[in-house]
């Protein structure tokens, strides 16, 4: 039987690290997969060797308490790949393990895909780390059109075969629908509010997106809010900082609906709004190729973000990923010092009461989800790494499949 090995980590590279394994046993039912990843991932049907989720930071500082857990994983990688070593391996995105896996990897001869790549083609100021995963990799499976070009450059092979959110997002229903599931009245304005999927997220993103959510609230008393909570963990620190501040959310756990998958009710509530107000990452672009307007906000601890942009010189053109697909403004964002309260509300009540803001929006929504290719994303993702696999192996690929 052949044997895949997956390592990601984060909450989101669970989510879509899960929606490949199952697309991979859709076309190879027989395939064997261990993973190091999280709860989404061992659902899909792979042996989870070690949990990830809940020790992904972002910034220098944000990272230390992550230290030990991060060398505890490595050496689990390392004793597994020295028991047990799979024919090929796939990574998905969390570089700062990845990085370090992909040695191993290599050292041993195993051959690895890379999916969902470290976004070295937006940030990075130190080519070193892309022209190591080019040598590394023996394929790499490009989400973005930039993305694509920019690792084509180093010299890695390279297969663009788009975001695989609009295959996942494809049958989230309408607003109406979504609404009617929830128990939300058509007429009602209501705004969903994303402030975290990391720990260090609750104290620099959620106090921001709180306070301006209070302002909304002034301005517009009949909106209401819901918060859709990527861990069950962050309720009572959301609820307490709520209450300080007077503001009536209501907190949606997305494992408590009664859904086939629980990541489902995410993109459900989602459907179902006005706007939406999160921080940077997946979410926004699920909330573009949704069509639902927003705000995006995100905030670093300020030391961080001195040492990345005095000393290590980084500088990023868009933090959020609808701006990075085109690599043009399409949905406002804010960051650090410019993510205040007030120019929040300003950018929400515009993005609420104007119809020519609203009506631009869309234009550059059609336009980006033009531009992140066509549906069959996972299937596609899932022939190339089985192509490698059989050539490692020497299986012949089933002739049933498309």
């Amino acid at each position: 039987m052949s044997h895949l090995f997956i390592c990601t980590g984060e909450v989101s590279g669970d989510l879509q690290a899960s929606h490949l394994i199952r697309e991979l046993q859709h076309q190879r039912p027989h395939l064997r997969i261990t993973a190091v990843g999280g709860e989404r991932m061992a659902a899909a049907g792979a042996h989870l060797l070690h949990r990830t989720t809940e020790i992904s930071s972002i910034g220098v500082l944000e990272a230390l308490p992550f230290i030990g857990p991060a060398l505890w994983t490595e050496w689990k990688i390392r004793r597994f790949l020295a028991q047990d070593p799979p024919d090929i391996a796939v990574l998905v995105d969390y570089i700062g393990v990845n990085s370090r896996v992909a040695r191993l990897l290599q050292r041993r001869g195993i051959p690895t895909i890379y999916y969902i790549a470290p976004q070295e083609w937006v940030w990075s100021q130190d080519s070193r780390l892309t022209y190591q995963l080019a040598r590394q990799m023996q394929l790499m499976l490009a989400i973005f059109p930039q993305e694509a070009r920019y690792y084509q450059a180093a010299g890695a092979k390279v297969q663009h075969v788009g975001h695989p959110l609009l295959d996942i997002l494809a049958t989230v229903p309408d607003r109406a629908a979504a609404r009617a599931y929830l128990g939300i009245p058509p007429e009602q304005t209501l705004v969903v509010v994303v402030p975290a999927s990391r720990q260090q997220e609750l104290r620099s993103v959620l106090p921001i997106l709180l306070k301006s959510a209070r302002l909304l609230q002034e301005h517009l008393p009949q909106v209401r809010f819901w918060v859709p909570l990527a861990s069950p963990r962050f309720a009572q620190p959301i609820a307490r900082a709520a209450r300080r501040l007077g503001l009536d959310l209501t907190l949606l756990d997305p494992q408590s609906l009664p859904l086939p998958s629980p990541h489902k009710a995410h993109h459900l509530v989602l459907a179902a709004a006005d706007l939406v107000l999160a921080k940077s990452g997946t979410v926004n672009l699920e909330t573009a190729i949704l069509g639902i307007p927003q705000v995006v906000i995100y905030r670093l601890n300020p030391i961080t973000f001195w040492i990345a942009r005095h000393w290590l010189k980084v500088t990023v053109p868009f933090m959020s990923p609808p701006n990075l697909v085109q690599m043009r403004p399409i949905v406002p964002e804010l960051l650090q010092d410019q993510a205040q309260p007030e120019r929040v509300l300003e950018l929400a009540l515009a993005l609420l009461t104007d119809p020519k803001r609203q009506a631009q929006l869309q234009a550059d929504y059609a336009a980006m989800r033009a531009a992140l290719g066509e549906p069959g994303v996972l299937r596609r993702a899932a022939q190339a790494i089985l192509e490698v696999l059989d050539d490692k192996t020497g299986a012949q690929p089933d002739p049933q499949l498309p």
